[in-house]
């Protein structure tokens, strides 16, 4: 698909693929927007909201809309009932898409001119940045929103630095906090912020939102149903597995890990796919597989009452989760990574 790109790349920018502050229509969230639209108009809007949800299924979409509901519509009594829609023809649809609104704040993993990488963590300069906004004073009086996406890539020192600022909000200050795992997040972070879960969209909201993007569903009913299956809900997870080859790298992980013996050279062959040089979204797109496969394996044992092997498979996420983060963290051999998670995974799983 052909478009005008007009947001600052991050890291997790698919090409083609528009960013969540460019984007022009906000499928699915219909009940948390009307929530929050209702509670501005009534002059309720918590100072502080905490946008909860499996990533890819627009939590930060919905925090760049909401961003433009309240600067487009400045006077509470007067604003409507729903999310007002985006004017992708309007100077503000651009500055905020452009990241140039002065009273929109995004703070995300920032990019190294050095390295030419983005940080693997979002660090406390970045928070920091929070106080300098803040004391700029509005020029118009409308709100100032601080959009954190994600809370679960900050370092400890970002999270208490962050923690200031939610305990003293200046007037007319929004903070939208993004987070995939809220489990992850200070207690007392979690504490000043109102909760707003945010579900798995619909197998027809994945379908409107990859036509948006100028993608669109395998035809056939099997293919389809399993790409709608694996996404989960998520509309990036589906557009990974629609057009980034994410359904051969993940049919390649069950087969290997599901043989009654490990095909060794098959898994160098997956290993070294996606680990080459440029593919971090293959590589992100297979840990992220690996460790949902584990969260699924866990549930499943624990309903059917096989507590140790529930716990095994538990504690075989958190240690397999701080060996993605370390990869990424550290640079360290991917290949050797991928290798070492597919011979875990198909141990525990034949076990």
């Amino acid at each position: 698909m052909s478009f005008e790109r007009l947001a600052p790349e991050q890291h997790d920018t698919l090409e083609g693929v528009s960013e969540p502050a460019e984007s022009r229509v906000l499928i699915g969230h219909a009940e948390a927007g009307r929530l929050i639209a209702s509670a501005y108009r009534a002059g309720r809007l918590p100072h502080a909201l905490l946008l909860v949800g499996p990533g890819g299924i627009g939590k930060a979409t919905f925090a760049f809309h909401l961003a433009g509901h309240l600067l487009a519509n400045r006077d509470p009594a007067a604003a409507p009932d729903e999310l007002s829609p985006r004017d992708p023809q309007s100077a503000l649809f651009r500055q905020i898409a452009s990241g140039s609104h002065p009273a929109v704040l995004h703070l995300t993993r920032s990019y190294n001119d050095k390295t030419k990488k983005f940080a693997s963590t979002l660090g406390v300069d970045e928070i920091r940045r929070v106080s300098r906004f803040l004391s700029m004073t509005s020029h118009d009086g409308s709100h100032r929103i601080v959009i954190v996406d994600a809370t679960d890539d900050m370092t400890v020192s970002a999270a208490n630095a962050l923690l200031k600022r939610l305990e003293e909000p200046p007037a007319r200050t929004v903070f939208l906090l993004i987070s995939h795992s809220p489990g992850r997040l200070l207690p007392t972070i979690r504490s000043r912020c109102q909760l707003i879960r945010m579900a798995p969209l619909e197998d027809g909201e994945l379908a409107a939102i990859l036509s948006a993007q100028g993608f669109a569903l395998p035809a056939e009913p099997v293919p389809r149903g399993e790409l709608l299956a694996r996404a989960g809900g998520s509309a990036r997870r589906a557009i990974l597995l629609a057009e980034f080859g994410g359904q051969d790298i993940i049919g390649a992980f069950e087969t290997l890990t599901s043989a009654e013996r490990l095909d060794v050279p098959g898994a160098h062959r997956l290993a070294e796919i996606v680990s080459a040089r440029d593919q971090e979204i293959r590589f992100d797109l297979l840990n992220a597989h690996m460790l949902d496969r584990l969260a699924e394996s866990a549930s499943q044992a624990a309903v059917a009452g096989q507590g140790a092997r529930a716990q095994r498979l538990s504690s075989l996420w958190q240690e397999l989760r701080v060996a993605v983060d370390e990869a990424d963290t550290y640079n360290l051999d991917r290949k050797q990574h991928v290798l070492n998670m597919l011979l875990r995974l198909h141990d525990t799983f034949r076990m």
